[in-house]
């Protein structure tokens, strides 16, 4: 393994809080398929099988913090939450934090394309780290550097309800209030090609209605849905 790389882990590492006894799972996990293509030899597996073992593995820690909470919550409001615990949204940004964007081996073509801060590329790489972590350690070191990772995000989505995606939301509330669709602009883009913030207004017939900010296109226009939303309801 390039000393480079090596350390790059390690840091890694230190970031979610476990430390492999085996590092080529977690070389796996940080793995894209791209990579894997260009590099046969170098890397014949890439992450897809421990994205799909992470996914169980973190559905089942949701799950379990979700029914062990002190609010009792009813079987179909903890279907609603874990739907948006493991969502794509969540687990991107959760990615961010990490900075697992910084050490995800990607193919040349998905480099040059700006994978490093795609969503899906970080939400399928960092259930890859959990399924990691669950083969070189057990459940219960997975289920820390989960909690470790989404506690504060399972923490506020009970408090909160928050169990939705509010660009939906705003989508199904304009088609019925004017029969139309909000219509999503990035109107400033900030930092560097693999660290952008994006901010983006959202309006509704012709009208500025939100405004948000974020790491991703999809959380600055997420941002800006809740904000719009939130003015409708008022009457604003």
């Amino acid at each position: 393994m390039p000393a480079s790389l090596s350390k790059s882990l390690k840091r890694f590492e230190s970031l979610l809080s476990y430390r492999f006894r085996d590092p080529s799972i977690l070389v796996e996990a940080l793995t894209h398929s791209s990579y894997s293509n260009e590099h046969p030899d170098e890397a014949p597996t890439y992450n897809e099988r421990l994205e799909f073992l992470g996914d169980a593995v973190l559905g089942l820690t949701v799950v379990e913090a979700l029914f062990k909470a002190e609010e009792r919550l009813p079987e179909s409001e903890m279907a609603k939450l874990k739907s948006f615990l493991v969502s794509r949204t969540v687990l991107s940004e959760a990615a961010r934090r990490l900075g697992l964007g910084s050490v995800v081996r990607l193919g040349k073509g998905e480099e040059a394309s700006g994978g490093r801060n795609k969503d899906n590329i970080l939400a399928d790489a960092l259930e890859a780290v959990f399924g990691a972590v669950f083969l070189d350690g057990n459940y219960n070191s997975a289920r820390k550097v989960i909690l470790s990772t989404l506690g504060g995000e399972i923490d506020k989505a009970i408090q909160t309800g928050m169990s939705h995606d509010h660009k939906t939301e705003l989508q199904e509330l304009t088609q019925n209030l004017y029969g139309s669709l909000p219509e999503y602009r990035v109107v400033k883009e900030e930092g560097k090609e693999h660290n952008k913030v994006f901010t983006v207004e959202v309006l509704i017939e012709g009208r500025r209605m939100g405004r948000g900010r974020g790491r991703s296109k999809k959380e600055a226009q997420m941002k800006a849905a809740r904000e719009a939303l939130d003015r409708l309801r008022s009457g604003d």
